[in-house]
């Protein structure tokens, strides 16, 4: 069954994949669009996965300040090219993770980062770390995705390993 194109055009819209991987992705889930995306979400992860072990010492350090200049974040996210470090998306990615940090003040970046001796008190650790891990957080902009989802959906858009590294976030009076 061949792939219309007004679905291929559609479905590249809302994923930014390539038309060829769109036309698979259809074609994979019956012509079904909300299918589709979910497969392309799942390629996206399998491929940020292969991708994990590769250096990224470039990026960019991402100032954000909200308004009422009461909480500011400063963010290091990592790519494996200054090229890529100048990429719009990369750098609209970086400004949404620090706009993110300053809503919803995560402890740690993934929930590996949480320490043993805090694992152990939580009741429900699922939970936990979707309200304190970033990776887990659903995306403010989309709750729909987490930061982890927009992180894959990056990886596969650019082509290059990006790792959130660090950041610190400050709060007048605390």
């Amino acid at each position: 069954m061949a792939v219309q194109l007004d679905l291929i055009k559609k479905l590249r819209e809302k994923s930014s994949a390539s038309i060829g991987d769109c036309r698979n992705a259809l074609e994979e889930a019956g012509q079904d669009i909300e299918k589709a995306v979910l497969i392309l979400r799942r390629r996206g992860m399998e491929l940020a996965d292969k991708k994990q072990d590769r250096v990224s010492k470039e990026g960019r350090i991402e100032a954000y300040v909200h308004a009422g200049n009461k909480i500011g974040v400063l963010l290091e996210v990592n790519s494996e090219t200054d090229f890529v470090a100048r990429n719009s998306d990369f750098c609209q990615f970086a400004k949404d993770v620090a706009m993110q940090i300053a809503a919803c003040n995560p402890a740690y970046i993934r929930r590996e980062d949480v320490p043993a001796e805090i694992t152990k008190e939580q009741a429900d650790f699922d939970a936990f770390c979707k309200q304190s891990c970033l990776m887990e957080q659903a995306f403010i902009k989309n709750p729909s995705l987490s930061i982890k989802d927009l992180l894959a959906d990056l990886i596969t858009k650019i082509g290059e390993n990006i790792v959130i590294r660090r950041y610190a976030r400050y709060k007048i009076g605390e």
